[in-house]
């Protein structure tokens, strides 16, 4: 069996490995299963990593999104060799304040990360931000956290570049955002508590071959997005240029073979296209915020470069009935293959998180929203039927051929 020596994704991170096994061209192979049965509460935004013992852990937040005082973070165990998960557990739960977004890694000295916001006041740009760092997790249960911190950054003030860049343009403020004049996005340009306050997590970190942690974050604030940096393992970070789009959110970064870096954004603005911006410093600045040729309807993104080099990209075409997986074969010039992970009218399949174990298999983990059957729908308290009543998450397993060998 031939050895080889790439750069290749383990669980949620970018590292050297030797001895990869030859995966075969012609390995088609699929299969899904919730997580845990549907469930009418929110589950949502969740994360995945495979620990070096083959074991799947995944998280999410359950309870109401945004600033409501019941959302937590919860999670779940596939043993290797097994097709069930393990009853769902206990993560995180911050008590009177909600938990959200989750995303995961395992570093390279094989330390568990956690990091998800916590909503401190009535609204998304009112998030901190939170990690949790464990070196005990492949036992039973849930991992036992050696340390939980809060995050603090401290951008450079960036009101004159986004003030430039927002014309005469007006910022729709984020549901329960506080408003004060005629334009209160612009007007908090110039408090600095709005710049380091609101920057929430949704993709996993990339770690780049230096060691430096790039973890992806955004703010509804501005609808812009930014990278929190590490360069000593996690124990310190701090902020990169902000990538200014106004409508750019939640990054996945991929990175070239020349070392340019490149973040695919959600688009929550008009241009109706996956928003692109690329750093050539190793993330600590960033260029302008184009558009890539692959469409999104504001829903939830993420990406991986897998052990053959080729780029791989889960997200929504058609809107989040619609949830596709792509591969790139050029480092995202195009998308040659695509195919259908689900396509559902009377659903919602979004916020996917997708990595690649050692054996070759991707794994994606996404929330899945169900509508009601209109024959056996009951009204809710105030008389009205529900737009979905079961909510839950569900993870796929299947490798690059079945991508290629289409619907």
């Amino acid at each position: 069996m031939m050895t080889w020596r790439l750069l290749i994704p383990i669980g949620s991170i970018v590292v050297l490995f030797a001895g990869i096994p030859s995966i075969a061209v012609d390995d088609v192979r699929f299969e899904a299963e919730q997580i845990f049965p549907v469930d009418p509460r929110q589950t949502h935004a969740p994360g995945i990593v495979e620990c070096a013992n083959g074991d799947l852990i995944a998280s999410w937040y359950r309870g109401t999104e945004g600033p409501e005082e019941d959302a937590s973070i919860h999670g779940a165990r596939k043993k290797k060799g097994e097709s069930k998960w393990s009853e769902p557990f206990l993560l995180v739960d911050r008590k009177g304040f909600g938990d959200c977004n989750t995303c995961m890694m395992i570093d390279g000295q094989k330390r568990l990360w956690l990091f998800w916001p916590t909503i401190i006041g009535e609204s998304w740009e009112s998030s901190l931000m939170n990690y949790a760092v464990s070196t005990d997790y492949e036992n039973e249960g849930p991992p036992r956290w050696d340390r939980t911190e809060i995050m603090l950054l401290k951008p450079a003030d960036f009101k004159e570049e986004a003030l430039a860049l927002m014309g005469d343009r007006k910022i729709r403020p984020p549901r329960g955002a506080i408003k004060f004049g005629d334009d209160p996005q612009r007007e908090k340009l110039n408090d600095p508590l709005y710049q380091r306050l609101g920057w929430a997590p949704r993709c996993k970190p990339t770690v780049l071959p230096t060691g430096r942690i790039l973890l992806p974050l955004y703010t509804d604030t501005w609808a812009i997005s930014i990278m929190a940096i590490s360069d000593d393992g996690g124990e310190n970070w701090y902020a990169s240029k902000p990538l200014i789009g106004f409508g750019n959110i939640q990054p996945t970064v991929l990175r070239r073979n020349d070392g340019t870096l490149i973040a695919y954004m959600r688009e929550n603005g008009g241009s109706r296209h996956i928003r692109v911006s690329e750093s050539s410093d190793d993330g600590i600045t960033w260029g302008p915020v184009g558009e890539s040729e692959l469409p999104n309807f504001g829903s939830g993104i993420d990406a991986l470069r897998l052990a053959n080099g080729n780029w791989l990209m889960v997200y929504n075409d058609k809107g989040r009935v619609s949830l596709v997986v792509s591969i790139s074969e050029d480092e995202g010039k195009t998308w040659k293959f695509t195919r259908h992970l689900e396509l559902h009218a009377a659903g919602r399949y979004h916020y996917p998180a997708v990595i690649q174990s050692p054996d070759g298999t991707i794994h994606t983990i996404y929330s899945t929203f169900i509508a009601p059957d209109p024959a056996t729908a009951k009204p809710d308290q105030n008389g009205k039927i529900p737009e979905f009543v079961d909510k839950g998450i569900k993870h796929a397993a299947f490798t690059e051929a079945w991508i290629r060998a289409g619907d």
